[in-house]
């Protein structure tokens, strides 16, 4: 299938060619601002699918409002009508088309060319007016709140605010190609405005300060949930703005005689990530907890765990290694150690079900006293 793409080279483009570039069946036909206009006759008579994502927003004379949008929408019409075959096209309208300003005026006079295309060739036209759009390689400091927030924050640069209660409406770019290449597959929408979904609300206010517990996650080592929704989208749009420089930080290491102690990662309500060495020999642990529950796995040497109940007094003991990989399980009420018994240094990954609390740790001290086996 040969797909055009007007805009092939703007934010929405870029990644809807990224992804294209994933199905083999998929030809590109990129239009750019260096296309010609024959190069555009010559594409619409090939295409079997178009993706109308070219349009002006921010520009220096505003009459390019008119040509960027309104009449370069009248010429693509124009050749796939005179093409004789039916062409399906997506186009990437703004709700800035429901307002009286030259940018919207413009945008709903490209979607009443698309509507007139539409009724002609019976269908297959969809107009998307779309929200503020964020995501990876979104221009900073031109027209996105989301991508200028990102990019400055994570580089020490200022952001200005001037109203933290204005609200925002957006969609992630992922999402709006989703929506793409569903229709591409034809199992999407057959309405004339679909819409992309899921749309996000927030304030101007809080998508700044939560971009800023991003930036600081690397301090505290506390993520967010970023797991789904917004946050998920958000976060990975924040990480795409890092210069190569910051793709890499360093977290505290904890020494002692016995070994390292390093934590990696924190979570507001599903515990921490760590892990810890000791040299052979060496016994870590001889406490028990309550409450706190924790999740050992040995990636490289061998070790001993042992368990000894508070007030049974039973004993019980676990060998694994780096070589069997399996996680061994602290129990509230049990006290636990563990034991490098190998030749080599022992690493071992923790997780625990909670926040190390100093004021609260739900850790006391108590010796296992290993038996013979």
């Amino acid at each position: 299938m040969k797909i055009l793409i007007t805009g092939a080279n703007g934010f929405v483009g870029k990644n809807l060619v990224a992804r294209l570039g994933e199905h083999k069946d998929a030809e590109v036909l990129p239009f750019t601002r260096e296309s010609t206009a024959e190069q555009l006759r010559e594409q619409v008579g090939a295409a079997d699918f178009i993706f109308h994502l070219a349009g002006v927003n921010r520009p220096t004379d505003p009459s390019e409002f008119v040509t960027g949008n309104a009449e370069l929408t009248q010429t693509l019409c124009h050749l796939i009508a005179q093409s004789g075959r039916r062409i399906p096209v997506v186009y990437t309208s703004s709700i800035q088309a429901e307002r009286d300003n030259p940018y919207g005026s413009s945008k709903r006079a490209a979607e009443t060319t698309l509507t007139a295309l539409a009724q002609s060739q019976g269908g297959g036209v969809h107009i998307f007016r779309l929200p503020n759009v964020f995501g990876k390689w979104c221009r900073p400091n031109y027209n996105s709140a989301v991508a200028t927030f990102c990019h400055n924050i994570c580089r020490d640069l200022p952001i200005q605010i001037n109203d933290p209660s204005a609200l925002l409406t957006l969609v992630y770019v992922d999402d709006v190609v989703d929506c793409f290449l569903r229709l591409l597959d034809g199992q999407g929408d057959t309405e004339l405005f679909p819409r992309v979904e899921p749309e996000y609300t927030t304030t101007v206010g809080a998508l700044a300060d939560l971009i800023r517990t991003f930036k600081d996650s690397r301090q505290t080592l506390v993520t967010e949930r970023v797991g789904t929704g917004l946050v998920r989208a958000l976060y990975a749009t924040y990480v795409s703005y890092l210069p190569p420089a910051s793709f890499s930080y360093v977290v505290p290491q904890y020494s002692d005689p016995r070994g390292v102690f390093v934590e990696m990662l924190k979570t507001p309500d599903c515990g921490q990530f760590s892990y810890f060495t000791a040299r052979p020999s060496i016994t870590r642990g001889g406490h028990y907890h309550h409450t706190k529950t924790e999740k050992f796995l040995v990636i490289k040497g061998a070790a001993r765990f042992g368990f000894r109940h508070i007030v049974t007094n039973e004993y019980y003991a676990i060998e694994t290694s780096g070589e069997k990989p399996e996680i061994v399980e602290t129990v509230p009420g049990w006290a636990h150690d563990i034991t490098n018994i190998g030749q080599e240094e022992m690493i071992v990954m923790l997780w625990a079900n909670e926040i190390f609390d100093r004021e609260n740790p739900d850790t006391y001290a108590r010796p296992v006293k290993h038996e013979k086996t």
